[in-house]
């Protein structure tokens, strides 16, 4: 090769720098020229990270108040009222003397559960019989439903195991032998990587990356139909960009939202769990080698599907409809292995179940790079696809507008 041509190759490969640079500076001043697309590239992805965590600080539901109806009336039921009132979770807020009375309660919202102890409680354990005693909890929420179904189980099965050595000790037999007869199995439970079962730990982490994800495909697919609005041939390109070369158009615009977004995602992924005490044990170079992927492969996701979007308002319907599904999809809140095989394969279409499992997996979990490696490759996979649709689209969109130029 001569002094020539590599002269012309080095001028090119600046020609072409220049020229993605130029699409590059473009393209943000796009984003901050569009109050829409300034709203939900930069607006929301600060907001909406503080405000969530903030809603759900309180992770779990304490003192959950509940009425007691007790028919029994005995030192033994009473025993059972003040043990549920111990609890963490619940409060005994009112003691009541029917069922109708306590219905009456629940339904106007001053209780939220129920605990119904009939009139032979106690004489069931007397004769050696099972006793029965019946729980109704408000279902509106979840996390009264758990408080519930928690402190009840505990306090029950505490009770029964305090009946037996009574009746061993009875029956002549005490101290740590009847103590070993009425609880043969001791058993140890240790909670992993949520210890306090929270729900904002459990949810969150995933949300997170929810809210990188959808506010890139939203903002992206909203400043494609905001540019379209203000060109007078509806085009997705306008000529004066277009010139000079496809892969400067795509990879401009692709730095340039993966730059913003480079930036939001240290501060939501890194910030934001610390902010909240929300988990946060991920090593951050394992944490960066697969969110690096993950918003290559969101921003071209985006921009495939963004050249189908001829009108800006279109989004925000989208993104009220697909987040809520997108949360599923990832297996967070429905185990994937219990989803048919469609629905696995069509999660795999989205950068956010990859980048939603490959999170939790670091960042909740503490897990390796290697062990993210099926999360990290198929990131890569849905980048090299999409940046490959995304350069089809954006070609027929260039060549669609040269003939529209050319129509005199």
């Amino acid at each position: 090769m001569n002094e020539s041509n590599k002269n012309n190759i080095f001028l090119r490969f600046i020609s072409n720098l220049r020229a993605t640079i130029y699409i590059f500076i473009r393209e943000f001043k796009w984003i901050f020229k569009d109050r829409g697309v300034l709203i939900i590239i930069i607006v929301a992805p600060l907001v909406y990270p503080l405000l969530y965590p903030y809603l759900y600080k309180n992770e779990t539901s304490i003192d959950v108040p509940i009425a007691v109806v007790d028919n029994s009336n005995t030192t033994r039921s009473a025993e059972l009222t003040r043990a549920l009132d111990a609890t963490m979770d619940l409060k005994v807020a009112e003691k009541l003397d029917n069922l109708e009375q306590a219905k009456t309660e629940l339904y106007k919202g001053n209780i939220h559960g129920i605990l119904y102890i009939p009139s032979d409680f106690n004489k069931r354990i007397v004769l050696k019989d099972q006793a029965f005693v019946s729980m109704y909890s408000d279902m509106s929420s979840f996390l009264y439903y758990r408080a519930m179904v928690l402190a009840v189980n505990y306090v029950t099965l505490d009770m029964g195991e305090k009946i037996k050595i009574e009746r061993l000790n009875n029956a002549g037999v005490s101290g740590y032998d009847a103590e070993v007869s009425a609880k043969p199995i001791e058993n140890e439970g240790t909670i992993l990587y949520n210890p306090g079962m929270g729900f904002s730990s459990f949810l969150l982490t995933a949300v997170l990356i929810l809210m990188i994800h959808q506010t890139l495909v939203f903002g992206v697919g909203m400043a494609a139909g905001a540019e379209r609005e203000d060109n007078p041939n509806n085009e997705l390109i306008m000529s004066s960009t277009s010139r000079g070369g496809l892969f400067r158009v795509v990879l401009g615009r692709a730095l340039s939202y993966f730059a913003v977004y480079l930036f939001w995602s240290a501060f939501i992924l890194l910030i934001v769990p610390r902010i909240f005490n929300l988990p946060h044990i991920g090593d951050f170079q394992t944490m960066l080698s697969f969110v690096v992927p993950f918003l290559l492969a969101t921003v071209f996701f985006s921009m495939t599907f963004s050249v189908f979007n001829m009108q800006r308002e279109t989004q925000m319907i989208l993104l009220v409809f697909f987040s809520l599904i997108l949360l599923f999809l990832s297996g967070i809140s429905w185990p994937q292995s219990n989803m048919s095989g469609f629905w696995r394969i069509f999660s795999y279409l989205f950068p956010s179940t990859f980048g939603i499992q490959g999170f939790i997996k670091t960042n909740t979990m503490g897990a390796s790079a290697s062990e993210i490696k099926f999360e990290t490759v198929g990131l890569w996979m849905q980048t090299l696809i999409y940046f490959i649709t995304t350069s089809i689209l954006y070609y027929r969109e260039i060549k669609k507008n040269e003939k529209i130029t050319t129509i005199p």
